[in-house]
């Protein structure tokens, strides 16, 4: 059975609206500022950063945002057989899961978006709900449980990856036969050396990507076509039959 590994990017979710971070109209080239409200230092030590955090949540787009097409496609080949699938995401936005792929068969190398982690007790709970104490006044709110600071449960700069998340990550890019990067510019590491890692134990390395990556020279193929229509053509190569 053919091990089909998914490595996906920010660029496979502008198609529902959630803009990509390094591109040319990225967020942090849009705003610089926008970096800070997720540098765990300043928001752990500065109340206003925080605050600013928590509206910035208010008005993003990832807590609307539907699956497209690429994400359905994956899912897609998960159920046609012919391979197993697992994905490898630097995504937070969840748009995997709502697009059909288990959750078992998804790891989120930079946590998700969809939930809330208590800095100090390590409970975790809904951003819905947290969100909801936003809309009804609360500029901070802290745990309910210990009082402590609330974060979202994504990886902010500064934090250390998941080591368990992580090695599950690396195990799978060793094994598998074919490893896809889609919508990743394969610039921050440690998510972006999986591809040579793949390469470099035999996997057919293809880049799926509109901007040229660190890791083109190792592809075996590059698609610089848009991902909505590429990646759902690609993928139905490795369907079953």
């Amino acid at each position: 059975m053919t091990l089909v590994a998914i490595l996906s990017g920010a660029g496979i979710s502008t198609d529902s609206g959630i803009p990509d971070y390094r591109g040319p109209n990225g967020v942090w080239r849009r705003d610089p500022e926008a970096e800070k409200l997720v540098t765990y230092d300043l928001y752990m030590n500065d109340p206003e950063i925080r605050r600013r955090s928590w509206q910035m949540r208010r008005s993003s787009p990832a807590f609307r945002a539907e699956p497209n097409v690429a994400h359905r496609a994956v899912a897609a080949l998960d159920r046609a057989g012919g391979g197993a699938v697992r994905v490898i995401t630097q995504n937070v936005d969840g748009l995997h899961q709502l697009g059909g792929m288990p959750a078992r068969k998804v790891l989120e190398l930079h946590g998700t978006a969809r939930e809330v982690v208590c800095t100090g007790c390590g409970a975790r709970s809904s951003m819905a709900e947290a969100m909801a104490r936003v809309e009804a006044g609360e500029a901070d709110p802290p745990c309910t449980g210990c009082g402590a600071v609330l974060k979202s449960a994504t990886v902010m700069f500064g934090e250390r990856l998941d080591p368990q998340v992580l090695g599950q990550a690396l195990s799978i890019a060793k094994a598998c036969e074919v490893f896809i990067a889609v919508g990743t510019t394969l610039q921050v590491r440690p998510a972006a050396s999986l591809a040579g890692i793949a390469a470099e134990h035999g996997a057919r390395l293809i880049i799926v990507n509109a901007e040229p990556t660190p890791y083109d020279e190792q592809a075996d193929e590059i698609v610089r076509e848009p991902i909505g229509t590429a990646l759902p053509t690609l993928l139905e190569r490795f369907h079953e039959g």
